[in-house]
């Protein structure tokens, strides 16, 4: 490609830039697990003041050599900073960001068992079948890099299965964290409340112990349920919610529709209906997902949002959807009306009504 002038030159450099990072972002991700697994985070938050190189490597016990880059990434990428520590030796150290702190281990918002499970091969490897999607399509990605679906991957494989149930509580934290004390209205006056796909239970506790008098359910699979033991106000319940959904003034679906299919959505709504009194009598379905805004949104959150529509494409059957994707769901499954809270950053609380 020939090169007439400064203006094309700089265009042409800045696109090789845009290409390279993109191709190198994995790097970014891997050297974020590389800090979570080595305690990073929890290292430069005890200390309680700025941590300099030598005393970040001491602690570490690691060559000192190999230690800047992958601290220079990080801060680059917004995941730590550097503060001066003595004005007049302009001694400088590591300190936390607002991201790191959301991976910091002991914390309510701990949000790394989601980066080392997203990280993890079993869920990195199916991304190099991704073409998959385009030229056989009754092969999912994963199935072509694991020969079985997520889930059944999940079953056969203790270890991967706490992996993904762990990242999924830590997720339900995070979510509860916020709900329970910013959107209490939307579970007021309620006596019972289905958590479908509630996993180890984080959600529904975190529920219970914010409206005592409200009985809460975890309905999951039975390799998830069959070792947890329930609580005067909890119940664990194995089953499979394309066949039938236990009774419950509220059903609520926390990150379980992004994975699944349009057709497989309706069949787990008309099943939801069926388990919920009337509207005038308190029934509705409350799903936490995304509803993709690429129109006025923030650049980051959109493409975060994109970013697990591919991973749901890839990893399982199903995608994130918009709100008028959202809403022909729910009028395919009989629903008569709905309501948007844009209260969780990424995600959205969306009551349903029957």
């Amino acid at each position: 490609m020939e090169i007439n002038n400064g203006d094309a030159a700089k265009e042409l450099l800045e696109a090789q830039a845009h290409v390279w990072n993109h191709t190198l972002n994995y790097i970014t991700s891997m050297s974020l697990k590389c800090a979570v697994e080595l305690s990073i985070p929890e290292i430069i938050y005890n200390h309680t003041k700025p941590i300099t190189l030598s005393e970040l490597v001491k602690a570490l016990s690691i060559p000192q050599i190999r230690s800047p880059y992958v601290y220079r990434l990080l801060v680059h990428s917004g995941f730590f900073a550097i503060e001066k520590i003595n004005e007049h030796l302009e001694e400088e150290g590591y300190v936390l960001t607002p991201s790191s702190r959301l991976l910091l281990k002991n914390s309510v918002t701990n949000l790394s068992p989601f980066l080392l499970m997203i990280t993890d091969p079993v869920m990195v490897t199916p991304f190099h079948f991704m073409s998959a999607l385009f030229q056989e399509i009754e092969t999912i990605p994963v199935e072509a890099a694991h020969g079985t679906s997520l889930w059944n991957y999940c079953a056969q494989h203790p270890e991967f299965n706490k992996a993904f149930n762990d990242a999924m509580a830590c997720d339900a934290n995070f979510v509860t964290s916020v709900i329970v004390k910013e959107c209490k209205t939307i579970f007021e006056e309620s006596q019972s409340l289905l958590d479908v796909g509630g996993g180890t239970g984080t959600v529904a506790r975190a529920i219970s112990a914010a409206f005592p008098s409200m009985r809460c359910t975890v309905f999951d699979l039975p390799h998830v349920v069959s070792n947890l033991k329930g609580s005067e106000n909890i119940e664990f319940v194995a089953g499979d919610m394309f066949k039938s959904i236990p009774s419950a003034d509220i059903i609520l679906l926390k990150w379980i529709m992004h994975d699944w299919s349009d057709e497989e959505c309706v069949k787990i709504l008309k099943k939801c209906r069926e388990a919920i009194p009337s509207k005038d009598k308190g029934g509705k379905v409350i799903i936490i997902d995304i509803v993709i805004q690429t129109e006025n949104g923030k650049y980051e959150s959109t493409e975060s949002q994109l970013c697990f529509d591919i991973l749901m494409m890839v990893c399982l059957t199903g995608k994130e959807r918009t709100e008028i994707e959202w809403e022909k769901l729910f009028l395919e499954a009989g629903f008569t009306s709905y309501k948007i809270t844009n209260a969780l950053g990424l995600r959205s609380i969306i009551e349903v009504f029957p």
